[in-house]
């Protein structure tokens, strides 16, 4: 009897209990019922299974990705010269002379501080290939007389310019080097807002430093390489990894250790990292890197339209009956551009490049930017709301499908052959470069009143036997060149000084 007795309670608390259990499921609503009964958002896809099970995210892992991307990121010192600057440049004088904003990131980062030419400045660079390609920003390296690059394990190098941009504000260094640790290109097209991201650089000139956040948003625009460039080229993926002055030129990689961006800019009204910092595209760099490393100079392609800004007044939207929503407005097709060609015209609104879809023109920008003249691309454009897709092949910018070829040397604007070695031997000069001839409106023609005939010694005190030299070493001179030579038959030393910006 005991023994039945003790089976029937424990019965009767079985079921009391599966009761209570029965009742509360059913009268207690679930959290996610508060929302929108039991279905799962479509954006939460991937975190839950069929049985709306909360799977959670996959651990992150912050080590591997560090470890594969620190050897690859380097340190990037400048020495930027006391003389520059000339004192007797033959136009008007410098107004700015022997100043610079607060340092040279400040354009990127601070305020408007004025102080003297600083002796050194540094930034961060990402080593691209094994025999010793490296990109960085344009920014970091401007107007330096010499670069130095130190890795991780402390070797260093002194870094030859290659090439710059100062519309994308990338820049490509070449060491002497082989067996070097580099980063893969990853695809920026791929990168999701909210995805981890690492920023390697050395901030602060300390050593190198790991930062983590996620990409908040992409096609950020600033307005930072207009000041540098007409034909500026942003659309910066934002991240909240912690960036400061010294990461400029660093690697921002994914939680593959893959290059994704090279990180260029923080919004702050201190110059101090204030919780968004801006990276470049890789797909954007890789172009870049490509052509400077190939051509000299940047193949860039052009579709010939110019189009009504994302960030025009509502009145001028009204006049030219801009519609919200659509896509790129045309305000104008070149004759000889690549869209008049096919027939695309004021008034149509471009929607997609390649199957893309393009909502601002700075959209549209990038994606033209990864693009070379010759190239053929679908471009999509709305007229009298009907969608028309149309193919189109891209020009440069003199309207022709060319490769374009460019040295340092195209802006002064004068032909240049290297000194003869007899010659040389005769003025008991181990070498130089002749300017044969000098062309209308070139640096050399406005600022100076150099004669054809005149033989280049040296360029900001560094000599120069060829013409190759000559090219390298204005082209490491930046914005002011002094010229120092002789001319045949005639006593003493000349100096020319030109100034990029033509002051």
């Amino acid at each position: 009897m005991k023994l039945k007795h003790v089976v029937l309670t424990v019965l009767i608390s079985a079921v009391t209990a599966f009761g209570v259990i029965v009742s509360y499921n059913h009268f207690t609503p679930k959290t996610i019922a508060l929302q929108d009964g039991t279905k799962i958002p479509a954006n939460y896809t991937g975190l839950f299974d069929s049985n709306n099970n909360n799977n959670g995210p996959a651990p992150v892992d912050f080590e591997q990705p560090a470890k594969t991307a620190i050897p690859a990121v380097v340190h990037i010192t400048t020495v930027i010269g006391k003389e520059q600057a000339s004192n007797n440049l033959p136009k008007k004088k410098n107004p700015f002379e022997g100043l610079l904003p607060d340092d040279f990131f400040d354009d990127f980062f601070g305020g408007p501080q004025m102080r003297s030419i600083p002796q050194r400045a540094s930034g961060s660079g990402v080593i691209i290939s094994e025999d010793g390609f490296i990109v960085t920003n344009n920014h970091v390296i401007d107007e330096a007389n010499e670069i130095k690059v130190t890795m991780s394990n402390k070797k260093s190098y002194t870094a030859k310019l290659v090439g710059t941009d100062p519309s994308s504000d990338l820049a490509v260094l070449k060491i002497e080097a082989k067996g070097l640790p580099f980063l893969l290109y990853g695809n920026s097209d791929n990168i999701q807002i909210g995805q981890w991201v690492l920023a390697i650089g050395y901030p602060l000139n300390l050593e190198t430093t790991v930062t983590a956040g996620i990409i908040s948003a992409k096609g950020r625009t600033l307005g930072l390489n207009s000041q540098k460039s007409k034909t500026p080229i942003e659309s910066f993926l934002q991240t909240d990894a912690a960036v400061n002055q010294g990461n400029s030129g660093g690697a921002l990689v994914n939680t593959s250790g893959e290059l994704i961006g090279i990180n260029s800019a923080i919004a702050s009204p201190t110059g101090s990292y204030a919780g968004y910092s801006y990276a470049i595209p890789v797909n954007i760099v890789k172009k870049i890197v490509n052509d400077l490393v190939q051509f000299g100079t940047v193949q860039r392609a052009y579709l010939g339209i110019s189009y009504l800004p994302d960030e025009a007044p509502d009145s001028e939207k009204e006049k030219v009956g801009y519609k919200d929503g659509i896509g790129v407005f045309v305000r104008d097709a070149a004759k000889d551009g690549a869209a008049a060609a096919v027939g695309i015209k004021s008034g149509d609104y471009i929607t997609k490049i390649n199957g893309s879809k393009v909502s601002t023109g700075n959209e549209m920008v990038e994606q033209i930017a990864r693009l070379k003249p010759g190239d053929k691309i679908a471009v999509s454009y709305i007229r009298d709301g009907k969608e028309n897709t149309t193919n189109v092949t891209l020009k440069n910018k003199t309207g022709t499908y060319d490769v374009v070829k460019s040295t340092p040397l195209d802006d002064l604007g004068a032909e240049f052959v290297t000194l003869d070695k007899k010659k040389a031997t005769e003025y008991s000069q181990s070498g130089g470069v002749v300017v044969k001839k000098i062309y209308e409106k070139g640096l050399i023609d406005d600022q100076t009143r150099m004669r054809d005939g005149f033989v280049i010694l040296r360029v900001n005190k560094d000599d120069v036997k060829s013409v190759d030299e000559l090219s390298a070493a204005v082209l490491k001179a930046g914005k002011y060149i002094r010229l120092e030579g002789f001319y045949p038959g005639s006593e003493g030393l000349y100096t020319y000084d030109l100034s990029r910006d033509g002051q």
